[in-house]
């Protein structure tokens, strides 16, 4: 299963890089985001169910719930509705809202403890991230009851919805093979493991997915500009 997990993980981030830069609703989009799909949720439940065997409370448990959240939510946000939809959304609904109370939870108490984990990493830089990953939890299940009040989304929140849920997952993803250099150091070159190259990737993630948020929110929202020609005779 481990192998599995990992096969999934990097077909995953290599799908993503993909699908993130190319054409939205285009072919390629269409065809490498569906491979993407079963992979995000393959490696998520992979996970989950490694972790549960280690223990209940294993990081990974979280980690691979979230990881299918964030994927189911962006899949439905852009099929057609039905029951089984809907059945996806009132669960996915109550999981968000679980994880992000557990989430914040969690951080508040792991802010509050001086010292390292097991990895060397702070508690208190795991709490920050774990109180924003909380929030961030929170906010889209504030977007679920939304849609499910109002009803299936369209045009620019629509897609950005769809977007941003699915370049969190793919972080997710990148997070956990980029932030231990161990890991990056079996595949990349030493020059690529330091800690501002392993970051480099998250940034770009972010960055690309910020400028799609533009172009499908803020900039359908612009007023056409006016021809030279017709603003002579107005």
């Amino acid at each position: 299963m481990l192998t599995i997990h990992i096969l999934a993980g990097a077909l995953a981030i290599i799908l993503g890089t993909v699908a993130l830069v190319a054409r939205k609703g285009g072919h390629l989009h269409r065809r490498v985001g569906r491979v993407f799909v079963w992979a995000m949720l393959v490696m998520g439940l992979t996970a989950a169910a490694i972790g549960f065997a280690r223990s209940p409370t294993d990081p990974n448990v979280f980690a691979g719930v979230l990881t299918a959240y964030f994927v189911l939510t962006a899949v439905t946000t852009v099929r057609p509705a039905s029951t089984a939809s809907r059945a996806v959304n009132g669960l996915s609904l109550a999981v968000a809202s679980l994880l992000a109370f557990g989430s914040i939870a969690g951080g508040i108490t792991m802010m509050q403890t001086a010292g390292l984990d097991t990895g060397g990493v702070p508690f208190r830089i795991k709490g920050a991230m774990a109180i924003f990953i909380g929030v961030v939890l929170a906010l889209a299940a504030i977007g679920d009851v939304r849609v499910m009040r109002v009803g299936a989304l369209r045009g620019g929140p629509r897609l950005a919805r769809h977007l941003w849920r699915m370049c969190f997952a793919l972080f997710i993803a990148a997070g956990s093979f980029f932030s231990i250099r161990e890991r990056v150091a079996t595949i990349l070159p030493e020059p690529f493991t330091s800690g501002p190259m392993r970051l480099l990737p998250i940034v770009l993630l972010f960055g690309t997915m910020f400028f799609w948020l533009w172009k499908v929110r803020v900039r359908r929202k612009l007023p056409p500009s006016i021809p030279k020609e017709v603003a002579i005779h107005v």
